[in-house]
């Protein structure tokens, strides 16, 4: 549109305004790209006017829908030159003064498409006079504290990130590739350093003792998930065939040794279910599949819990600064709202009851396998608390724990580079550890760091909407089935089966009859008809609009037979209304 007036669409769906682009304000977009727009003075045939301050790129293709997420949440994506500089000059780590683990065989297990290595494990049987069945376990994680110092450029960078974004289409690394995927991937043959801890286990999973060392170890195998189901499985490949029975069983006897402790804890574990977007080279969806949860994920899962409670056990026991990762119990209103959910499947929750995990678990557990299993997992987890980091404990409620901390992900989260450094210092494993004036900046730290926790969350859930936006817009017309998730003043929202897309259907495309809303009964329900619209229901719905822009979805009823458009359902905005000024506008699509 160089050289023309045009319109900018905003791509976050709350906001329904469209602004005009007056001939000489575009900055060289074109029709299709996505900018950055600031507002300007006055209006234009009834629009607000505002100019291009930038050009992102095309909104066509699969990274659109990432790029509009990364510039939305303002998530750094360059570093600075010393910071490169600084991982550029990173040599690999020398044993000396390390403990030598190089003969244990160590594994990584990982995802089939995942290129940072940031934890191996191995485990043995063990007998002691107290113990019989027990088992020993190793789990040994990348030594990000050696290369990222306090206060260095890198450091700066990754404390500005505070996490890697994890995109389909690619990642936002918290760290350059050097360190992330190269000096800190525990890849297969090489000399890696190491911070370990040995965890002693029992035949019922509970933790006897651990001891934390600062070593070396050269992994022998890079496993999938995949491949380690097999094994455990019977059925080995070329890769795990010749370590299944010193390597791969050991591992899953502590793992069933482990799994008996969580269960006895009463660890929520819902059951959801996750999808996996797939692109091809060019980026452009080609599919959503359903992703199984394996015993191979639920194992690693399991040693990196125990590895973690154990990095915060050794920490509070010295007293020593330590970031906890804490989980409070849901809140009275949370609970309250839990319970008129779940009545409308005959659930009770006791008023005044104390709440536990265990509760959570015996419901999810009745409704495992039944059509209403993903509808009871999902409103358990809305109703609980933001889990986030915090330097004074206050115990874990979803795991069940009364101390939890993250270590054993440094590369992508810097929590675990807090706690890395914490236990260096306090077990005096080396001059890169924390000094103790630096528990007076933990506070900041937390905040920080769950801030940008819940930034990268966000950006990932923005990505893959519009991402299945994408997926579904050729499919508008089509029919699908669903399950109800949730009632509002602004219609029904529903999951669709398949993809796992959640959408809405608004009132006017609920029924052709007046509809009266019960929010604590979670139910939608006809002045003068028969018709109900119920939370967990099943639904058949029809795919109305499917907006790439800003990743929303819009269904109808097919069996109401109403000719109502979309777009009127979304409303329009209110001209003549005062909005907010911004300095900016999030990324747009730019239309001629």
């Amino acid at each position: 549109m160089e050289g023309r007036a045009g319109r900018v669409l905003p791509t976050n769906r709350k906001i329904r305004a469209e602004y005009f682009i007056e001939q000489g304000e575009e900055n060289g977009a074109s029709a299709g790209d996505l900018v950055e727009a600031t507002l300007t003075e006055g209006r234009s045939f009834g629009l607000l006017k505002a100019r291009i301050s930038k050009v992102i790129g095309p909104a066509k293709g699969g990274r659109a829908a990432s790029l509009i997420a990364t510039y939305t949440h303002d998530i750094p994506t360059e570093y600075t030159e010393t910071a490169l500089a600084d991982a550029d000059a990173a040599e690999p780590i020398s044993a000396t003064g390390r403990t030598d683990l190089r003969e244990i065989p160590f594994v990584t297990i990982d995802g089939q498409d995942a290129r940072d290595f940031d934890d191996a494990i191995w485990a043995e049987p063990f007998d002691d006079v107290d113990t019989s069945n027990g088992w020993h376990l190793i789990v040994a994680i990348a030594d990000v504290a050696h290369y990222v110092r306090p206060e260095t450029p890198l450091d700066r960078e990754a404390y500005k990130r505070g996490n890697s974004v994890y995109f389909p289409d690619h990642v936002i690394p918290m760290l350059p590739e050097n360190i992330s995927n190269g000096l800190c991937s525990l890849v297969p043959g090489e000399d890696r350093g190491c911070l370990a801890v040995h965890l002693w286990i029992d035949a019922k999973g509970e933790l006897l003792r651990h001891e934390f060392v600062r070593g070396i170890i050269r992994s022998v195998a890079r496993l999938t998930y995949e491949q380690v189901q097999q094994a455990i499985d019977g059925v080995p490949d070329a890769d795990t065939g010749p370590i299944k029975k010193d390597v791969i069983d050991p591992l899953y006897g502590a793992y069933l040794a482990l799994e008996q402790a969580r269960a006895k804890r009463g660890t929520i574990d819902l059951e959801l279910r996750e999808r996996r977007i797939k692109l091809d080279r060019a980026g452009e969806v080609i599919d959503i599949e359903p992703t199984k949860r394996l015993d191979s994920h639920r194992l690693i899962e399991e040693f990196m819990i125990n590895a973690n409670v154990a990095a915060a056990l050794t920490l509070e026991k010295m007293g020593a600064p330590c970031m906890f990762r804490v989980h409070d119990q849901p809140s009275n209103e949370k609970i309250e709202s839990l319970r008129e959910a779940l009545a409308s499947l005959g659930i009770k929750i006791p008023k005044n009851h104390l709440v536990r995990p265990k509760l959570f678990q015996n419901i999810v557990n009745k409704y495992r396998d039944t059509p209403e299993s993903d509808f009871v997992s999902t409103t358990i987890l809305r109703s609980q608390a933001q889990a986030e980091y915090r330097p004074v404990n206050i115990g874990h409620f979803g795991l069940a724990l009364r101390r939890y901390a993250h270590f054993t992900s440094p590369i992508r989260r810097y929590s675990d580079l807090l706690v890395h450094r914490a236990l260096i210092g306090t077990l005096k494993y080396g001059d890169d550890g924390l000094k103790p004036e630096d528990r007076d900046s933990f506070l900041e730290y937390g905040r920080h760091i769950s801030s940008t926790e819940r930034r990268a969350i966000a950006a990932e859930r923005e990505t893959n909407d519009r991402l299945t936006a994408i997926y579904l817009a050729d499919k508008v017309g089509g029919t699908f089935k669903a399950t109800i998730s949730g009632v509002h003043r602004a219609g029904a929202f529903i999951t669709l089966h398949d993809t796992g897309a959640d959408g809405l259907i608004p009132m006017s495309m609920l029924s052709r009859s007046r509809l009266d809303l019960d929010t604590r009964k979670g139910i939608i329900t006809g002045r003068t008809s028969d018709v109900k619209f119920a939370v967990g229901d099943p639904i058949t719905v029809r795919l109305e609009e499917a907006s790439i822009t800003t990743g929303s979805l819009v269904f109808s009823v097919p069996d109401q037979n109403h000719n109502h458009k979309a777009r009127r359902a979304r409303g329009k905005s209110k001209r003549g209304k005062k909005r907010p000024r911004s300095s900016k506008i999030s990324p747009t699509k730019h239309h001629s």
